[in-house]
């Protein structure tokens, strides 16, 4: 078992449990008190289901579905857009192409049919695990692009300052960042600002 994993089962998981029927997923429900989990709630899957996941705030989402349907996919898309908390389905929809698209939607781990208690820890920390995983290479990939954008900006800047005082390359760098450490500046940021009054002296 990971440590991120470790630690998330030493704090007592919150899970909220997704389902349609209550009698379905009362096995379930045992299962997951068995093993140490604290079930904070059951919510039925319907428009409101974003809502009732920022209300509850869980550590982990479980739905239990016979097969996962549109309505389903799309709010597993809303809530993995604006939340950074792990999804496992069980279903008893073992198609490729629904496995895809559960996936695609934020589904951390996909399990079809039933498990045996024993197995649901192992499962919940693996779901854990892939989880955090996705987050951080989604925070490493919004680093990138944010670090790319700047550099962007910086270029143009530099641009600019190049034709408008007929400088080189260097020079031109060099005069941005004795600006930005003048100001206290970031060199993205003070970039950022020349290029703004350079396009309202255009207009």
């Amino acid at each position: 078992m990971g440590w991120h994993s470790l630690c998330y089962v030493l704090i007592m998981l919150k899970v909220m449990i997704v389902d349609n029927e209550i009698k379905r997923c009362k096995p379930l429900k045992q299962a997951l008190i068995d093993n140490g989990f604290d079930v904070v709630a059951h919510v039925e899957n319907d428009v409101h289901l974003h809502d009732k996941y920022l209300a509850i705030k869980p550590d982990v989402v479980i739905i239990d579905t016979e097969s996962p349907n549109r309505d389903t996919l799309e709010n597993i898309c809303v809530m993995s857009m604006h939340n950074l908390h792990p999804i496992v389905m069980f279903t008893h929809d073992g198609d490729k192409a629904q496995i895809k698209l559960a996936t695609q939607a934020g589904v951390s781990a996909y399990v079809v049919g039933s498990i045996p208690s024993e197995r649901l820890t192992p499962v919940i920390d693996a779901a854990v695990a892939r989880f955090e995983e996705f987050k951080s290479l989604r925070a490493e990939l919004s680093q990138a692009k944010t670090k790319l954008d700047e550099r962007k900006v910086v270029e143009r800047a530099k641009g600019l300052l190049m034709k408008q005082r007929n400088l080189d390359e260097d020079t031109a760098y060099e005069m941005l960042r004795s600006m930005a450490m003048k100001k206290n500046m970031k060199l993205a940021d003070l970039s950022h600002q020349l290029i703004e009054a350079a396009s309202m002296l255009i207009v």
